[in-house]
């Protein structure tokens, strides 16, 4: 056989080769003296929100089969890693209910047209797998507070049906009532059961707290409890601090659960009008009871991906100042991703690829913003305009890690333990923190020049040459690599 040849210049702690034994030889692999290398992948995060509700984006209708709704997640898959995107942010929960098999909320009517009907797999599981070996994140997306937006009827085991005093009819929709300690335990209840079961990547929260305003918001009993309890506070600054609770005890329960688990909202584009200066617009500290700011400065937040929906022309909403004024008021590692509305690709002259290559340019040009989310993932999908084309090859023509985790900032992982036999490498993750990709680099002239990605546990093809292997943790990072020579 031709068995790997290994150059080993430095002794390192950590990381090893693993030296095949030869024929008719029954002894274990030894671990050899290695080299390592300090590598970096490029970073940016590049995601498309996956709307469930109303069948914006999957399934495309409800009561579709298994395999035609397992037939549409592969092809949502295959569009996101023709466009080099690394994550897909999925709403699991649109309505109160789940995408997903749980015991505390019902199966979503987006799936089967019943709310609470099993639909025969689990989409969200399913998601991951095809996903994962990929390379791309699934980020969980749950709306906190929305009960109802079109189903017909409320399940036993929903909210509304169990109880029904905390859902109020309000506009063309049914909200929970964020001032019930009952609907926050069960919001947090949720997101600690999706980061306990399954291998999600995030948590991601839309900008939808207390509703946009339709009309006074029926909740004066709940204030008037909180008031006869001694309460002191003003509406506003009650409802505020609902929400700002919910978000600390959610930040909180992620933690706790998984922290290599990202946790992040995407808030109304516009903190408050006048910041920055000349931006005119709805006010959502005082319209949705929302301070995505507070969020940030207390740490409670992993991210912002503030929802910035309007050309970078616009005179009252500009792109370039909104992304600016975010990026400025990141803090502690902590990143902004900028919010793209995708979705009004052609819609008119102003909606062009071109004006989306401004936007990629005006966001990488702010020291804290890291990437993009585009809402939502049909022009991506059907490839609009060539849209997909024009990410995979032009916008994002090398595949980039999502950005490393605030919380882990500064930490070191230990190098992987590397076994290549006749060409074909075996990659195990050494570190604490469960393994997300392995990273492969090329010398070329010198420099280790990123060459590919693989999910943890599949085989590597490595061509003759000089190799780095490293592996990438959940919370985003990298090791040093594993150097090996393959003649």
């Amino acid at each position: 056989m031709n068995w790997l040849s290994l150059l080993l210049l430095t002794a390192c702690t950590g990381g090893a080769v693993r030296t095949p034994p030869t024929d008719g030889d029954d002894s274990e692999p030894v671990d050899a003296p290695v080299e390592t290398a300090e590598v970096d992948w490029p970073r940016e995060l590049r995601g498309s929100w996956v709307a469930t509700v109303w069948n914006i984006n999957f399934p495309s209708e409800r009561g579709l089969s298994v395999a035609a709704q397992k037939a549409e997640l592969d092809a949502l898959v295959e569009a996101a890693d023709g466009a080099h995107l690394n994550a897909l942010f999925f709403q699991v929960r649109p309505e109160g209910d789940a995408l997903y098999a749980s015991d505390i909320e019902p199966w979503s009517h987006v799936l089967t047209g019943t709310q609470g009907q099993d639909p025969g797999y689990d989409p969200l599981s399913y998601l991951l797998d095809a996903a994962h070996a990929r390379q791309i994140e699934v980020h969980a997306w749950l709306n906190p507070y929305r009960a109802k937006a079109s189903s017909p009827a409320f399940a036993s085991t929903h909210m509304g049906s169990a109880h029904p005093e905390w859902v109020f009819d309000y506009g063309a929709s049914d909200w929970m009532d964020p001032g019930q300690p009952g609907v926050r335990a069960q919001l947090v209840s949720v997101v600690t059961d999706l980061t306990d079961r399954y291998p999600i990547d995030g948590i991601h929260f839309d900008d939808y707290f207390y509703p946009y305003p339709d009309g006074p918001f029926p909740d004066s009993a709940t204030y008037a409890a909180y008031q006869g309890d001694g309460g002191t506070l003003s509406l506003a600054d009650w409802r505020r601090k609902n929400v700002d609770t919910a978000m600390q005890e959610v930040s909180e329960a992620v933690a706790a659960t998984d922290p290599a688990v990202r946790f992040g909202v995407s808030p109304f584009g516009i903190y408050r009008p006048g910041q920055p200066a000349g931006v005119v617009g709805f006010d959502q500290y005082e319209g949705l009871y929302a301070d995505p700011k507070k969020w940030m400065d207390e740490g409670w937040v992993d991210y912002l991906a503030p929802q910035l929906y309007w050309v970078s022309t616009s005179s009252g909403q500009p792109y370039g100042p909104l992304i600016e004024w975010w990026s400025d008021n990141a803090v502690g590692d902590r990143t902004i991703f900028a919010g793209d509305y995708l979705s009004k690709l052609g819609s008119s002259s102003s909606w062009t690829i071109d004006e989306f290559r401004t936007q990629v340019g005006l966001v990488r040009a702010q020291e804290n913003a890291s990437g993009h989310i585009f809402y939502n993932v049909d022009p991506i999908l059907t490839n609009q305009d060539g849209i997909r084309d024009v990410l995979g090859t032009e916008l994002f023509p090398n595949r980039t890690l999502t950005p490393v985790m605030a919380s882990a900032t500064g930490r070191v992982a230990s190098p992987p333990t590397v076994m290549v036999t006749e060409g074909v490498a075996s990659v195990q993750h050494n570190d604490g923190v469960g393994a997300r990709v392995v990273t492969v680099y090329r010398d070329v002239d010198g420099t280790w020049t990123p060459d590919t990605l693989h999910s943890p546990g599949q085989s590597i093809s490595l061509a003759s040459g000089r190799w780095a292997l490293a592996t990438v943790s959940r919370d985003g990072v990298e090791s040093d690599a594993v150097v090996v020579v393959v003649d």
